[in-house]
């Protein structure tokens, strides 16, 4: 799990200019239109959307912003919603397995953009059912405590019902569950006032490539430009990262 996780880690962790600020909007706002109009407006009572909306709060999205995407979502619009969700598989440098998700009302452009993406830095659009039998869906929950509590809080997690708990630097865990034990897991952390910075429903790889450092920067560009795309809402692999391959890539390789 490692390296995808740090990838995503340290992305979200990136300063936000306001382009990609708005773009991030725009993907969580999608991402809260489709989880009502699939299971309701009501975050109680549908949780995909209770998810949403609290990764869109997580980032700063305002609330006007949030009620107008439920109000899409469910109808109660005048705005006319048209979105349906697609899966896209796919290889990157080096044989690495990348699953997509992404969100359009346009399937000819999507399909368009995935694939030149991935044929412009080095990888290739697979047929469905090709990586996605690499992943299982998880959740995963970020939290940042002190470094001395880092292991009361894995067993706690694993005790709450936690599969795994994995250290992402020194004061950073992601705690992976199924998804049905994310709210127990996330109430038990509450309790003894854990710090959470996210909440996700990912896609998880069962088994890791590792990659050479040529490759491992080809594939974390390729990673990066495909989640840049307008439709895409996220993007996994099953990479694995030295951490010497986030410096380099950090310190402008990419």
């Amino acid at each position: 799990m490692s390296g995808h996780s740090k990838w995503s880690t340290i992305k979200h962790g990136k300063a936000v200019t306001d382009a990609r600020r708005g773009q991030l909007f725009t993907k969580l706002a999608k991402e809260i239109i489709i989880a009502s109009k699939v299971g309701g407006g009501d975050p109680e009572m549908n949780f995909r959307l209770r998810i949403a909306v609290q990764r869109a709060k997580d980032n700063n999205m305002p609330a006007a912003n949030i009620d107008r995407a439920i109000k899409k979502g469910t109808g109660n619009s005048d705005e006319s919603d048209q979105m349906i969700e697609c899966t896209y598989e796919g290889y990157g440098p080096g044989g690495v397995g990348i699953l997509l998700n992404a969100l359009t009302d346009n399937k000819n452009r999507t399909v368009s953009d995935v694939r030149s993406t991935f044929t412009k830095m080095g990888g290739n659009l697979a047929q469905s059912g090709a990586v996605s039998w690499q992943f299982e869906q998880k959740g995963v929950i970020s939290v940042t405590e002190e470094k001395d509590s880092l292991e009361e809080i894995t067993l706690i997690s694993i005790d709450a019902g936690a599969d795994d708990v994995e250290n992402i630097d020194e004061s950073t865990l992601n705690i992976y569950s199924e998804l049905s034990e994310i709210e127990p897991i996330i109430n038990r952390l509450k309790e003894i006032d854990v710090k959470i910075n996210s909440t996700e429903i990912d896609m998880i790889a069962t088994n890791t490539i590792y990659l050479d450092d040529k490759s491992a920067l080809q594939t974390l560009r390729l990673l990066d430009r495909l989640e840049e795309l307008e439709d895409v809402q996220k993007v996994f692999s099953n990479a694995d990262f030295s951490d010497d391959i986030f410096d380099k890539y950090g310190q402008g390789s990419n």
